[in-house]
C-alpha cells in the first residue's frame, strides 16, 4: 500500500469515529491519524475521499469551514452540519461547543496505528 493510501485509510477510519453533531480540526484530526503538524496533508487526503465519509465534520482550528463564505462547497458543508445540529454561524462553528473530544478508551484503542 502507498503511503497515501496508508494515510487516506487512517483518515476515513477516524472520520468515522466522529460522531455526528462533533467536528475536529484539520491538525486535530492529523494528531488523531497518527501525523503530528501534519494538517495540510488532510486536506489534501480528504479532497481524495469519495464524498461519502465524514468530510464536512472537519474544519480549520479557528471553527472556520475552509471553503470561501457562499460557495457551493461551503453551503454543502454548512447544510450537512446544520442536519447533524451543529450551529453555523457566518461559516463559523463554536469548537468549544461542537469539538469532538473523544474518551480515553477511543484514542487507546480505536485510534490506534
Amino acid at each position: 500500500m502507498t503511503e497515501i493510501n496508508t494515510i487516506k485509510s487512517r483518515v476515513e477510519r477516524t472520520l468515522s469515529l466522529v460522531p455526528s453533531g462533533k467536528v475536529v480540526s484539520y491538525g486535530q484530526l492529523a494528531d488523531f491519524c497518527g501525523l503530528p503538524g501534519r494538517a495540510r496533508v488532510m486536506g489534501k487526503c480528504l479532497r481524495l475521499l469519495d464524498g461519502h465519509h465524514n468530510w464536512h465534520r472537519v474544519l480549520r482550528a479557528d471553527g472556520k469551514i475552509a471553503f470561501p463564505l457562499g460557495s457551493d462547497l461551503a453551503q454543502v458543508q454548512g447544510a450537512r452540519l446544520l442536519e447533524e445540529g451543529v450551529l453555523v454561524t457566518n461559516g463559523r462553528v463554536s469548537i468549544k461547543d461542537y469539538g469532538w473530544q473523544p474518551d480515553l478508551y477511543t484514542v487507546l484503542s480505536k485510534l490506534e496505528y
